[in-house]
């Protein structure tokens, strides 16, 4: 069963690594990419990580993007508007427990669309 796939976006990559690890304790199966920290690995964002990232979780049923604060999000609408992929969404939720949701609900087969919309209901 395809998923949606979700790329995990944050200024530090020891906080997306540690995220990562609380989905798989619930769903291994949805593809998870990384994007924490600068091509340095220092502290920041990279769009081109970004980039990578999409492109290795990009699924038939889309990439759902989550970032912790500010210039990340900033970075990931710029990775989306260089993409040629169009099946993206940016969720502007809380990192921890919604990848926790959005993971779940990937994982039950639903569509981006429909993940996108619960995030909604849950976080606002």
């Amino acid at each position: 069963m395809d998923q949606v796939g979700i790329v995990l976006i944050s200024h530090s990559p020891k906080i997306v690594e540690g995220v990562r690890d609380i989905i798989r304790q619930v769903n291994t199966e949805v593809p998870i990419e990384l994007a924490g920290g600068t091509d340095q690995g220092e502290i920041g964002t990279s769009i081109e990580k970004i980039q990578s990232a999409i492109e290795n979780a990009k699924t038939s049923k889309g990439v759902l993007l989550i970032f912790d604060i500010g210039s990340a999000k900033m970075n990931a609408e710029m990775a989306v508007e260089m993409s040629e992929y169009e099946q993206i969404e940016i969720a502007d939720i809380p990192i921890v427990e919604g990848a926790y949701v959005a993971a779940v609900e990937s994982g039950m087969g639903k569509s981006l669309a429909e993940i996108t919309e619960t995030l909604k209901k849950n976080f606002g």
